[in-house]
């Protein structure tokens, strides 16, 4: 395909392929010299830091070579054939490369008829987007900012590429590329090799969001004020006295204004030759800010998909933190699981009523629950309840403070009593099966609270739904995957000849269930 034609614009004809191979060996050789040169550098740190400037370069001719070969290898006879006729053939373009800014051209194609977007068949054929940024870098910068804030995600990828994306672009292009994470981790690849006993743990964990107030404030026009100092003390002071005294907050108010975000822990145990089980084996961790109804759905699918389809002999345990209504519905879509109260939250209760009776990091305290302790982890729950109901009758009718302690005990005691038959820990514990929720516990702190419950932080429900997605992917080891599965997807949309771009403003709808 020819680049410099009669009824082209007047621009100047890229590189040909002979020229850009020319200039990498020049570059090569110009590297191989410095290297070998018999002057000396200050340091090897001088060395290096100059090498690296050389060999993204090097890498940068590199990329243009191969565009510009994929440019004269390119048959548009397929498009034309389509209905599409070329309006450019040497439409320029600068891609913002893991090297550095690469210029290149591609032929421009619009439909003959009807109108619509044109396209740019070299890109279609190797999948980049209208995106400035090639898919490695908007992968990597992405990446990052699954495990930090945006703006420190693109500070840290500027000091080692020497340039970086602002932290809008990078906000937006988890918008963009989280938009089919939820399908992803539905429909994925699954993992191999799972175990005998399928084991779900569901918990909760909040992240700070905005209330109305502050979306107003955020979104409501920007105020103009007079320019004053300029330094940071001075300015910090002067924005305080426009904004006025903040109201005191009255007790109980809550600043974190938290939403719960549902943290569902999937893994396999496999039996071993001692007959014990081990694991985790294949562990998924899963995240959303939508109802809790939508996770549990998602952990019903998972199953089914993962060899623990309803009716199975095979064994589930699930791990609870307690809630009823919680266990009703987990009952309903795991018909035959075992229910599984985490032992942590019964232990919980024990220290509460013990308190009740006892100083503060007393022995006495610590005595007393130990025996109760006992009671629990043989599943003689029954007795423990007895031993509970003596307490309760121990405690006067009448007297100082005998009324909050006969309404906490009573609290506990009915507490315990309605979830008996998730605490058969003496059973589970021969069994060699799991009674606490330690792996959705530590999930939730990792996953949710390093990232998205940060000092100064304000979320919008579908914005952190982004990150959390993204986060839960890279967590699970599925980076690379869900970016090649990613990819394909786009360059299924690129073929049909649509407008393609990750960045994207909108973010992803929250789950709802069915």
């Amino acid at each position: 395909m020819s680049d410099c034609q009669s009824n082209a614009p007047a621009v100047a004809c890229p590189p040909t392929v002979d020229e850009l191979q020319r200039q990498t060996h020049e570059r090569l050789d110009e590297i191989i010299a410095y290297c070998v040169s018999g002057q000396r550098p200050a340091s090897f740190l001088e060395f290096e830091t100059v090498l690296l400037g050389l060999l993204r370069s090097l890498g940068c001719l590199l990329i243009q070579l191969f565009l510009r070969v994929h440019h004269d290898r390119l048959d548009p006879s397929a498009w034309r054939a389509r209905g599409y006729r070329i309006a450019d053939p040497a439409a320029e373009r600068t891609l913002k490369t893991s090297c550095g800014p690469v210029a290149y051209v591609r032929a421009f194609f619009v439909p003959r008829r009807g109108g619509g977007p044109g396209v740019h068949p070299l890109d279609v054929a190797l999948g980049l987007t209208r995106d400035a940024y090639s898919p490695l870098v908007i992968g990597w910068f992405c990446r990052l900012a699954t495990r930090m804030s945006f703006k420190v995600a693109s500070g840290l990828g500027g000091m080692f590429l020497g340039a970086a994306p602002p932290a809008s672009a990078i906000e937006e292009w988890v918008l963009g590329l989280a938009r089919p994470a939820y399908v992803y981790m539905s429909e994925g690849p699954l993992p191999e090799g799972d175990g005998d006993v399928l084991v779900i743990e569901i918990d909760g964990k909040a992240a700070p969001t905005a209330t109305e107030q502050e979306l107003a404030r955020r979104r409501g026009p920007r105020s103009r004020h007079e320019r004053g100092c300029k330094c940071q003390r001075h300015r910090g002071r002067a924005k305080r006295g426009r904004r006025g005294r903040k109201a005191r907050r009255k007790k109980g108010d809550k600043s974190k204004n938290g939403r719960s975000a549902t943290l569902v822990a999937m893994y396999t145990l496999r039996r071993g030759e001692d007959g014990r089980l081990h694991g985790p084996v294949n562990k998924k961790v899963f995240g959303t800010f939508g109802s809790r109804k939508s996770a549990m759905e998602w952990a019903r699918v998972q199953a089914t998909r993962r060899g623990f389809p309803p009716g199975t002999a095979k064994a589930i345990q699930i791990v609870v933190d307690g809630e009823t209504c919680l266990e009703q519905r987990l009952r309903r879509l795991f018909r035959g699981a075992t229910l599984t109260l985490d032992v942590r939250h019964a232990q919980e209760k024990l220290w509460e009523v013990g308190r009740l009776f006892h100083r503060e990091g007393s022995a006495e305290l610590t005595c007393w629950v130990e025996v109760l302790e006992e009671l629990l982890y043989k599943g003689h729950v029954r007795a423990l309840l007895q031993r509970l109901q003596q307490e309760m009758r121990s405690i006067s009718p009448r007297g100082p403070g005998t009324k909050e302690k006969r309404g906490a005990l009573k609290k506990v005691i009915a507490y315990l009593e309605a979830r008996v038959k998730l605490m058969d820990y003496g059973r589970l514990r021969k069994d060699d099966l799991v009674i606490a929720s330690g792996v959705v516990e530590g999930a939730a702190r990792y996953v949710v609270g390093e990232r998205l419950d940060n000092s100064g932080m304000r979320w919008i429900e579908e914005r952190a739904e982004a990150v959390l997605l993204l986060r839960c992917i890279e967590v699970n080891g599925d980076w690379e995957t869900f970016m090649k599965w990613s990819q394909e997807q786009r360059n299924q949309e690129l073929e049909r000849g649509q407008v393609v771009q990750i960045r994207s403003k909108v973010p992803t709808q929250l789950p709802k269930a069915a």
